[in-house]
């Protein structure tokens, strides 16, 4: 006899990127349209679901480490069932559910917006009890959000991400992406317009991220045109009060209209995650980036002239063949630039990509000692720059009450939520989670500030 599905309680793990927190909202909200309970710790559920990351070497050791855990919990019947989905599923689904037989469903990215019919069948029985995995696992991942998708929020009130995009324009290298989320896809701007006006009823909204593979690339599917400007202009004009954020913008799909669009509406972030993934001719053309060092020279020189403006990048290093000059031409071109945020990854050799095969593999002891010599540079630069802004007044978004009285923690336009740095917010009167308030930096570390908030008036 099938069970009621408010008799589940339905746990879920989400491991990667924002986007992949936003894969989880529309999957759980979808279990909780079906009547599925929801259990907070994933480790207390009948059904524990993983949502998987597998963009690097790291990132699948990671995502099979939990799930050998969550069995590890089935085994102890602490938990009923346990279901992969997500990157590793798409790209591993056979193998693992092979290689782990007391998982009992392996769902790819083409899955979220199905998962309780997906389920169906753990109504019947807890668990396959050893028998091995169903697989659930399209080819070529078709799914694409809408304002319709069922959502369960994983972000506080004020704060959200709205996925813009689905699957990858671009063929870098070395990246593994579009094989995991299929081709580009833009939702309409219409269509993200109501999601975000559905988000901001109720008067909590504060801040907006939009977020896709590469969320300069919105639009261009339909009608070859880089939609992105349109839709920031049309977000910023409809909530005035919110933060608008694009993150992962590839400077190939920069425009002249991205820039100016940025340098009209104040409540549009002075903020760009722009990543280069390096700075040298050469590497460049053996990534496959698609992009000239003139053409990133360009974006970045234009969006430098906009008052304010902080650029975030990613850079990789450890690329086959990447010589000694050319990464140095890399910590050069960063000194150059300055960019006030930055993220580095050590290559990781993917199967399928046209670089696993290349040439001149680096040894891992030399990738690790470019990623030290890389993250110290930043660490000067973002520091200085941290240093330059005591005695400034910035507008503070409160995230949360700090355990020590009279503090609070939050973040600027420069800060992005997860990725970058906090301001540590002293106020003699009570500020409000959820909203904004002036404060003037007071001191600075290597990534967080401390700030003085100024009294209401």
């Amino acid at each position: 006899m099938s069970r009621n599905p408010g008799d589940l309680r339905v746990g879920l793990l989400t491991l990667g990127c924002a986007r992949n927190l936003v894969d989880s909202e529309v999957a759980l909200g979808g279990l909780l349209k079906a009547g599925y309970s929801y259990a907070p710790d994933v480790k207390r559920a009948d059904i524990a679901v993983i949502n998987t990351c597998a963009f690097t070497e790291a990132a699948k050791k990671e995502s099979i480490d939990a799930i050998l855990e969550l069995v590890e919990l089935k085994k102890k019947n602490k938990i009923g069932s346990v279901v992969v989905m997500g990157c590793l599923s798409q790209r591993y689904g056979t193998e693992l559910a092979k290689d782990i037989t007391e998982l009992d469903i392996v769902v790819g990215t083409d899955s979220f917006g199905d998962l309780a019919k997906v389920l169906e069948p753990l109504r019947a029985a807890r668990g396959t009890e050893g028998a091995g995995a169903r697989v659930t696992v399209t080819p070529r991942p078709q799914f694409l959000l809408d304002q319709f998708s069922p959502k369960k929020s994983l972000t506080p009130d004020h704060t959200c991400y709205i996925k813009i995009s689905e699957g990858c324009l671009n063929a870098c290298s070395y990246c593994a992406i579009p094989s995991m989320k299929g081709r580009h896809r833009s939702r309409t701007i219409e269509d993200i317009l109501a999601e975000a006006g559905e988000r901001a009823r109720g008067g909590k909204l504060r801040e907006i991220n939009l977020i896709g593979q590469d969320t300069a690339a919105f639009g261009f599917d339909r009608g070859r045109v880089f939609e992105l400007p349109k839709l920031l202009a049309r977000l910023a004009e409809a909530l005035p009060d919110v933060w608008i954020r694009p993150l992962y913008a590839h400077p190939a799909h920069v425009t002249p209209e991205l820039v100016d669009v940025f340098s009209r509406h104040d409540n549009i972030c002075r903020y760009l995650d722009l990543p280069i993934e390096h700075s040298h001719p050469d590497m460049l053309k053996r990534m496959n980036r698609g992009v000239s060092r003139e053409a990133m020279d360009k974006v970045i020189r234009d969006f430098r002239r906009i008052p304010g403006m902080v650029l975030r990048t990613a850079v990789i290093v450890g690329f086959p063949g990447e010589t000694e000059a050319e990464f140095e031409d890399l910590l050069d071109y960063m000194r150059e630039v300055r960019f006030e945020r930055l993220g580095a990854f050590t290559y990781s050799r993917e199967e399928g990509t046209r670089a696993f095969g290349m040439e001149d593999q680096i040894p891992e002891e030399l990738k690790n000692e470019r990623f030290k010599r890389v993250m110290e540079v930043q660490e000067e630069i973002t520091a200085d720059w941290n240093a330059g802004r005591i005695g400034r007044t910035i507008r503070v978004l409160i995230d949360e009450k700090a355990s020590e009285k009279d503090l609070w923690i939050g973040r600027s336009t420069a800060d992005a939520p997860e990725v970058d740095g906090e301001v540590l917010v002293r106020s003699r009167e009570p500020l409000k989670v959820g909203e904004f308030t002036d404060a003037v930096v007071t001191d600075a570390m290597d990534h967080d500030l401390f700030a003085e908030a100024k009294p209401a008036r």
